[in-house]
Formats: C-alpha cells, structure tokens, sequence
C-alpha cells in the first residue's frame, strides 16, 4: 500500500463538530398562556465535538439521561442538529441526509438499537426482515439470490440460513440482537452506530455479541461509535472513550489513558462505582449526588454541584474541553492543575 493510502484509511471517518440538539418540551400554548409559562427547552445534547478514525472504535459512557442515544440518532439522521456539523468521509452527513444522495449514504451508516425485543419487526420472517434493506436499496432483486445474502448474513454472525423462515418469538434475546447485526450488515456498511446494544442480554450473552462485533470489526474494517452506560462492557471493545454529562463530553482520552489515569471527577466518580476484581479489602464507592434537572442545569461547570473539588470559578464559568498532556478535558480544577 502507498503512504499516500495509508494516510487516507487513517484520517478520521466521523468528525463531529459542535453538534447540539434542543428539544421544545413547552406545554401546549393555551396552557401557557393561562398558566403565564415561558416556553421550556431541553438542551439533549450542547455542543459535542470528537472523531472517529477509519476502522476504530469511540465509546460514549455516561449516566442514563447524558445525551447518548440523542448523538447516536443525530450521526444516523433520524434527528436534525440545532447546531453544528456532522461529516462523514469528508461530506455534510445532513446535507446529504436531506438530498438525493441520502439513499446512498444510509448505505454506508447504519445503526444497531437497544433493544432486540422492539427493533424487530414480530410479524415478519427473518429472511424478510433481513432481506428489506437488500431490496430497499436495490442490492439483491432476485428471491434466490436474496435468500442466499440471507443466509450468507445470517452465518457471519453465528446463526443458521434455516433460521431465516422463524419469527423474532422463536429466539432468544442474543439471537435476535444477532439478527439486528445481519441486517444492520446487509448494505455493507462502513459505519456502525450502536446504542447500547448488549445493555438488555445477560452478560454471558453480552460476551458472545461483544465478539462477534469485534470479529466482524476485523473482518470488515469496520467503524464503531458505541454507546453504553457498562464501563467493563467499553474497556472491552473500544479504542477511545468520550464521558458526557449533562449533554457535553467532559473527557475524551485513549482507553488506556481513561481507564490508567482518570482526570476529569466525574469520570474517576464512575471508575471508583465498577467493582474490582483483585482489590479485596477495597471499598467500591457509589457514585455520589443526584443528576441535575436538565431543564435547569446549574450554572458553570454543570457537573460542580457533585464536585469535591468545584470553587468559586466552577461554579460561575462553564469549562471548556481543553486538550491537557494529550487527553481531552473539559474542567477548571484540572487545567489549574488542582488535581
């Protein structure tokens, strides 16, 4: 391969840059007129930036309510930003969303969803549900030869071509996030986004998907942003994390870095929470205080209320993610150097 190819399958596939969704959760006007109730917006996501390189994994942790599944549906078009900018391979994602050239990039980005029970469609076949986006992207026309693609999907994830005549009932809950992986695979895409994918199987379970992603990963080239709240299930399978809170990315470092050397509290706050396997004796410490209202954060650092090293500064002026001895952080105690 030329340096010249090399450095193109290295550049990053996904850039993200100031990526912000807003919600109107207003009561209906009347009653805001009766009632003298200003308008009520939830701010999901506020201004998110990260990249993900060609063939690589970035995970999103984060505390339920964080704003995850909100960038999952924002990078996939299900949702359109308020502000900022999706580009995936060098191209506006939501521009190209909005156009002609839509179609072909769904090809290319697609995504894996939380919970198998709901994502399959229970009165169709396996062979129909993987094979409608064969023929909704015009892959396959023919009944034959779609039914070999079926098959040839169904083995590459574990699962037998005779299972494509059974119904969504007939398998367990890790079969079926199988089949959401075949089908997720059949327009050969490049991107993969997945929202918590393993959170509703039992955790052996969970181990099996988790290689078989990793596997399929090998194989393919594939590109990952996942999304999971299980810091174990990310130390397995990611290559760098972004933490977000409240709807911004507090922390984004390599896996070793994250993992080794903790900086931002709140990321150390849900390293302390995991139980260890080795350090018998040591107290596990729960992850202290509540979330904030995210219709009202609080001010500054939306994270200082929690903080034990929040002063005067955090609790005044929102930090801004600075990159720190090669790791990205978004906190004033760590930037002075208070920790």
């Amino acid at each position: 391969m030329s340096a010249a190819a090399a450095q193109v399958d290295t550049r990053a596939l996904v850039q993200v840059e100031d990526l912000a969704k807003t919600f109107d959760v207003s009561l209906p006007w009347l009653n805001r007129v009766l009632e003298r109730q200003p308008r009520t917006l939830l701010h999901a996501v506020d201004g998110v930036s990260f990249s993900i390189e060609r063939g690589k994994t970035l995970a999103l942790v984060g505390e339920s309510g964080c704003g995850k599944s909100t960038v999952a549906r924002l990078l996939t078009g299900l949702y359109h930003p308020t502000r900022g900018r999706v580009e995936f391979d060098g191209q506006d994602a939501h521009a190209a969303f909005a156009s002609s050239k839509g179609r072909a990039l769904r090809k290319r980005v697609q995504m894996i969803f939380q919970d198998p029970y709901a994502s399959l469609n229970p009165r169709w076949t396996v062979e129909a549900i993987i094979g409608e986006p064969l023929q909704e992207h015009g892959l396959v026309s023919e009944r034959a030869a779609r039914r070999e693609r079926v098959g040839e999907l169904l083995k590459s994830v574990g699962l037998s071509p005779l299972d494509m005549v059974k119904y969504p009932h007939q398998f367990s809950g890790g079969q079926r996030q199988r089949i959401s992986i075949a089908r997720a695979l059949a327009t050969a895409p490049e991107f993969l986004v997945c929202d918590e994918p393993t959170s509703a199987l039992d955790v052996s379970v969970q181990a099996q998907v988790l290689n078989i992603m990793k596997d399929l990963q090998r194989e393919r080239g594939l590109t990952y942003l996942f999304i999971s709240h299980n810091l174990a299930v990310v130390r397995h399978v990611s290559d760098s994390v972004g933490v977000m809170y409240l709807g911004r990315l507090v922390e984004i470092a390599d896996k070793a870095s994250l993992f080794g050397r903790p900086r931002h509290p709140y990321t150390r706050m849900l390293l302390d929470a995991i139980p260890q396997m080795h350090a018998t004796g040591h107290a596990r410490t729960p992850v202290q205080g509540e979330v904030p209202n995210p219709l009202n954060p609080p001010s500054g650092c939306s994270f200082h209320p929690r903080c034990p090293h929040a002063n005067a500064r955090c609790k005044a002026e929102r930090p801004a993610l600075l990159s720190i001895a090669g790791i990205q952080v978004a906190c004033h105690a760590v930037e002075e150097g208070r920790i």
